[in-house]
């Protein structure tokens, strides 16, 4: 299995990109509620020019994962480039967890687009939606690792 030890305890290579990605989705995705917040000053959020920080939070997320992610295989590089069948089930069971949400949030924005809702609503669940997928797949996987995996 590739583990690495990390601050006194065995850690998975593929843990740590669990919580990257967990972590920088929540840290992008709060970022751009504040600003949208910001710039909404009281008045109507549907009024706010929100698809600039949208696309930013979201190029700044990939870009800030990406970072991280090698920053991390080069400060500790044992494991980075290897995965065994509990590493890839544990993925394979992460990312069909957070992939519900990606499905709720399509099913959400199609209701709402059916509904006529503004366009801010829409693009916003989605976004909410992606960052829950990003999330709860990686808390599955963090789980996955630290309380151990029974595939089927």
């Amino acid at each position: 299995m590739s583990k690495i030890l990390y601050l006194g305890s065995v850690v998975a290579f593929e843990e740590k990109r669990a919580w990257i990605l967990a972590l920088v989705a929540v840290a992008g995705w709060a970022a751009y509620v504040m600003v949208v917040l910001g710039r909404a000053g009281g008045g109507p959020l549907a009024d706010v020019a929100y698809a600039g920080p949208l696309l930013t939070t979201i190029g700044a997320a990939i870009v800030t994962s990406i970072v991280l992610n090698i920053v991390v295989s080069i400060v500790s590089p044992e494991g980075a480039n290897q995965k065994d069948q509990r590493d890839r089930e544990i993925h394979r069971v992460g990312e069909h967890i957070g992939q519900s949400f990606v499905i709720v949030g399509g099913v959400a924005a199609l209701a709402m687009a059916l509904a006529d809702w503004d366009q801010f609503w829409i693009a916003n669940v989605i976004y909410l939606c992606f960052v829950l997928s990003a999330v709860v797949g990686s808390a599955a996987k963090i789980v996955a690792y630290r309380r151990g995996f029974q595939s089927w």
